[in-house]
């Protein structure tokens, strides 16, 4: 009787160990929507972040934790027979952050030239947050018609530093923490 009830608390606490991950895989953050395309004169690639905001993440938005979206974009010419050629390497940096006394949201996007936009809603504010909306990668007269190139993404949430005290009080901050997948789109000039 008492071997039957070990086995079953083991079945049991295995299946959670197994359950578990992917409860947790299941929200993550991914990129959509990634379309390479160009200016007359500029490469340009516009992308979405979707699943990013966690109820966690929202309250400590909320509660005036700055946080900030770094995306990662690289441009590589493909190569056949030799190691892939970087041409180009971007970080964009968006930052939100929550203004109790006015209640408003402030979004800085790094590709802006930092110019804050300002705004009351957190929908909004979350849409700043996920988008990029053409940022150009490089002038075209870098790139060689007929050949082949590949941009690759990925998206994360920068890393939080603390004062020392505040990581007793703010532990959950760790449990919101996200980064994509590498994703990557293959196109010939």
């Amino acid at each position: 009787m008492r071997k039957k009830l070990i086995r079953k608390t083991c079945c049991i606490i295995l299946g959670l160990i197994f359950l578990m991950p992917n409860i947790v895989l299941g929200k993550n953050a991914t990129l959509t929507n990634i379309i390479v395309t160009n200016t007359r004169d500029d490469l340009i690639v516009y992308m979405t972040v979707e699943g990013a905001f966690t109820e966690k993440m929202k309250a400590a938005v909320l509660s005036g934790v700055p946080t900030s979206f770094s995306f990662f974009i690289t441009l590589l010419e493909a190569r056949n027979l030799w190691f892939d050629k970087k041409i180009a390497n971007l970080k964009i940096t968006n930052t939100i952050k929550y203004d109790n006394l006015k209640k408003e949201f402030i979004v800085t996007r790094s590709w802006e030239n930092d110019k804050p936009k300002v705004t009351r809603s957190l929908s909004e504010a979350q849409k700043l947050m996920a988008d990029i909306d053409s940022i150009k990668i490089l002038p075209l007269d870098r790139l060689e018609k007929g050949r082949q190139y590949q941009i690759r993404a990925k998206a994360e949430l920068s890393k939080l530093t603390l004062p020392f005290y505040l990581h007793y009080v703010l532990f959950f901050v760790s449990l919101w923490d996200f980064e994509t997948d590498w994703y990557t789109i293959d196109f010939i000039y």
